[in-house]
């Protein structure tokens, strides 16, 4: 547990952006002890976070709102060693338009939170320009929504060594506790872009999930004809032992099964209904947030995985689900064009039970994935930029706190990238490799179900096949080598020869005329 007092260098802090992860921030931030001055481009924000005060009991500091941005900088004056902020704003033009504002004021030694998803190009662009003049911006990957907002987000900052001495006591305090070692859910990441870049993956990694629990949901819902309640006890079964025990997105899911419709519904009255229905059914299968640009880091996470050369097709898959659902209307008018047939219900199921405990290990299987690709292009990225990322670090900080946490994958998974710090591939991790190979069975088995009974499987099919071709030895692309080989003179190595076989991934030094130009 952290011991240095949070409130040491900083008295205050200014909390830019007070939407629903700013105001908890805000909150959170007053019960350590600091004051917090918040300002934000819609009063209204402002506002509404002091009416909540005027409700609060147990703030030690006081939140004072404005609503003029110069008066809002000037607050900070005097109340540590420099003045601190948090950013909690959409990324890209918002956050270059509130560092305009802010920079005639900023002074040497000031230090800049980013606690929004920006990318980490943007992130190391806005440090080389505040490094001009004396001040650190810190790019803070803050995970777990605006629930851990208020009660302790996962923490990945990374930027000046100098900077995050200065604000770790702050951060620790803040941050979420691993609950059995009780350490703090934040680290040093590294230089740069780094932490930015950590929360990036990680988001990336989360997608590969919610599209395996999605799947999950949809099999045993159309597939095997359970009804909610039926599927949250088989979700609450998976979360209290096994692979999944512990498992966040396990958790809620269990939740969301279970909530109903009420009559007043909840404080902004959705939900609301005389009849005894869920509050799932009021959700429509339509994910925009990819399509509104409000939400970038899956979409960079593919970017940068295929331009580093780091297959990751389960995160990929997700994705791509994704992409194809926000856009509801197109769907609906390509259904008629390819009449489609929806998942249908599984024939003869003699064991459910056995059906269910397949689903469990292909679920698990694919979260297991989605962690080793978005590990390795960590790992990957750590390496080309000179980052030196302690990756069982990145292991300790999704303990608590976000929305990835997952306390079998994490121990298999810690110990053995703390020993080794230089593993670029996480299946030759010997733990890995043989839960991979011993689960593979049932997700062969779950797929081809799926398969034949119609069901959404996108990212659990693309981990049988990333499986399978990522420790394959007699791949199709012999053939595709050849192929570029005839209509582009590609070269190509030869099987069994020194140097070529498995040999430097070079392009190859033969060519064959195929066919004479």
């Amino acid at each position: 547990m952290p011991s240095a007092d949070p409130t040491k260098n900083f008295k205050r802090i200014g909390v830019v952006g007070v939407g629903s992860m700013g105001s908890m921030m805000a909150f959170a931030f007053s019960e350590l002890g600091l004051d917090v001055s918040v300002w934000d481009v819609d009063k209204r924000n402002v506002e509404k976070v002091m009416d909540w005060t005027k409700k609060s009991t147990t703030m030690k500091g006081k939140i004072q709102g404005y609503t003029d941005i110069n008066e809002f900088t000037k607050s900070l004056e005097g109340q540590g060693i420099g003045k601190l902020f948090m950013f909690s704003i959409t990324h890209g033009e918002p956050a270059d338009s509130v560092l305009k504002l802010i920079k005639p004021d900023l002074k040497r030694g000031d230090i800049i939170l980013d606690g929004g998803n920006e990318n980490y190009r943007r992130t190391e662009r806005r440090q080389r320009e505040c490094e001009d003049i004396g001040v650190y911006w810190i790019g803070m990957g803050v995970s777990g929504g605006y629930q851990s907002a208020r009660r302790g987000p996962s923490l990945s900052p990374g930027g000046d060594i100098k900077a995050l001495d200065l604000v770790m006591p702050l951060l620790e305090a803040y941050s979420a506790k691993d609950r059995k070692s009780g350490e703090p859910c934040v680290t040093h990441i590294g230089p740069g872009g780094s932490g930015h870049f950590v929360k990036m993956v990680h988001n990336g990694i989360e997608g590969g999930m919610l599209s395996a629990l999605a799947e999950a949901w949809s099999y045993m819902h159309y597939g095997l004809g359970l009804d909610y309640e039926q599927i949250g006890d088989v979700f609450t079964q998976w979360n209290s032992k096994g692979e999944l025990r512990n498992n966040f997105l396990v958790h809620i899911g269990a939740d969301i099964m279970r909530i109903k419709k009420t009559k007043k519904g909840d404080w902004k009255g959705e939900g609301a209904s005389d009849s005894d229905g869920y509050v799932l059914d009021d959700v429509l299968d339509k994910v925009v947030q990819d399509d509104d640009n409000t939400e970038g880091t899956p979409l960079w996470s593919l970017m940068e995985s295929a331009s580093r050369h780091v297959s990751t097709p389960t995160l990929a898959a997700a994705h791509y689900m994704r992409i194809a659902s926000g856009n509801r209307a197109e769907r609906l008018e390509v259904s008629k064009k390819l009449q489609v047939p929806t998942p249908r219900q599984m024939e003869n199921i003699k064991d459910r039970a056995t059906v269910l405990e397949k689903l469990r290990k292909a679920v698990y299987c694919t979260f297991l994935a989605s962690f080793c690709q978005g590990l390795e292009l960590i790992a990957r990225a750590s390496k080309d930029e000179g980052w030196a990322i302690n990756m069982g670090d990145c292991l300790q900080i999704w303990r608590a706190g976000c929305i990835i946490q997952s306390d079998y994958i994490a121990n298999l998974l810690q110990p053995a990238l703390t020993a080794d710090k230089h593993i670029m591939n996480m299946k030759l991790i010997d733990k890995v490799a043989q839960e991979l190979h011993n689960n593979l069975p049932a997700l062969k088995t779950t797929v081809m179900e799926g398969i034949m009974y119609d069901q959404y499987i996108p990212a659990l099919s693309a981990t049988l096949d990333y499986i399978k071709y990522s420790g394959g030895t007699a791949l199709p692309t012999k053939f595709m080598e050849a192929q570029m080989d005839y209509f582009g003179s590609h070269g190509y190595n030869k099987p069994g020869v020194p140097g070529e076989d498995p040999g430097p991934t070079h392009k190859g030094p033969h060519h064959y005329e195929w066919k004479p130009a």
